[in-house]
């Protein structure tokens, strides 16, 4: 039985990372720029229309938190897949032995994927017909324009570089992850990672006790997409800086998540940024290839 590393949130809730990846998928993007309407869930993360071979399309997530791409029992059913071998799952509401299959295409927009060997996981945990993972995403810049409801995906030269960005932020590359370092949360110093598949913004406990003392909490259940779920911490109004960005009244979820450590963030203060703060912006890029993180600071969707 393999492991996969997947890293998943939905509503007040955040699942999986694979411990051991498979061999990356064969990507087909040739040289046009991707552009894909958006839509969004009942979170408000963005959903994009995906085919799998001739069939579709179907609603799925994109998650930058995600190392695969996953895709509901359902669907993996009513395409007639062939199941393969079972995988463990860990995250944050901890760990879950599922189903695989292989998909030999999918596609989003004119972007082709094959060779992926994929998770399956209950659509209503999911709310989604699946997701789209980093396995999809790598070496390329995904623009998250919130105000035109798009995603675009190609090489940044093709996406107009840096320009229209007022932030323009530095990772480093963990486990395929793209990791800011140096932020600050009420001045504590914490690790960011860019988490489109959740809503709330998840912290590890080293962060919590760091923070234990400037804010109060109150308690809250986070709802895996898994269907499993954990008792986390819950704190209003810090403020995330980074260089010259900040984001003020920062809402944050503490829990004692094996997907930090997984990560190798289990330790020092780390946080999941997810939607609720993102779409304060115009745009956000995430750039793989570059391993920067750009932010249009005009504003996105209320």
């Amino acid at each position: 039985m393999g492991t996969l590393l997947v890293l998943l949130a939905w509503g007040m809730g955040a699942a999986a990372l694979p411990l051991a990846q498979p061999p990356g998928p064969h990507m087909d993007t040739g040289t046009a720029t991707e552009i894909v309407r958006t839509g969004t869930d009942d979170q408000h993360r963005m959903t994009v229309p995906v085919h799998i071979g001739t069939h579709g399309p179907f609603r799925f997530m994109i998650d930058t938190g995600s190392q695969n791409t996953v895709m509901s029992t359902r669907l993996a059913a009513d395409l007639a897949l062939p199941l393969a071998e079972r995988r463990t799952i860990t995250g944050i509401a901890g760990q879950a032995t599922v189903d695989t299959v292989a998909i030999d295409d999918i596609r989003l927009g004119r972007r082709s994927y094959d060779g992926l060997v994929v998770p399956l996981l209950k659509a209503a945990d999911m709310d989604a017909d699946g997701i789209v993972g980093l396995d999809g995403l790598q070496g390329q810049r995904v623009v998250l324009d919130f105000r035109r409801h798009l995603m675009a995906i190609a090489d940044a030269r093709s996406l107009g570089g840096d320009t229209g960005y007022e932030i323009v932020i530095t990772a480093r590359r963990r486990s395929g992850q793209l990791i800011v370092t140096h932020a600050r949360i009420d001045g504590v110093m914490t690790d960011v990672v860019i988490d489109t598949g959740s809503d709330i913004s998840i912290g590890n406990l080293a962060l919590q006790r760091a923070m234990s003392a400037r804010r109060p909490t109150s308690s809250t259940v986070l709802t895996s997409v898994t269907g499993q779920e954990v008792t986390a911490q819950m704190t209003i109004g810090a403020v995330l800086t980074v260089g010259d960005l900040r984001i003020g009244n920062l809402a944050l979820a503490y829990t004692d998540a094996p997907a930090f450590a997984a990560l190798g963030l289990g330790r020092k203060p780390a946080l999941l940024l997810g939607m609720n703060e993102l779409r304060a912006f115009g745009r956000v890029a995430i750039d793989f290839s570059r391993r920067t993180v750009l932010f249009d600071l005009k504003a996105g969707e209320g």
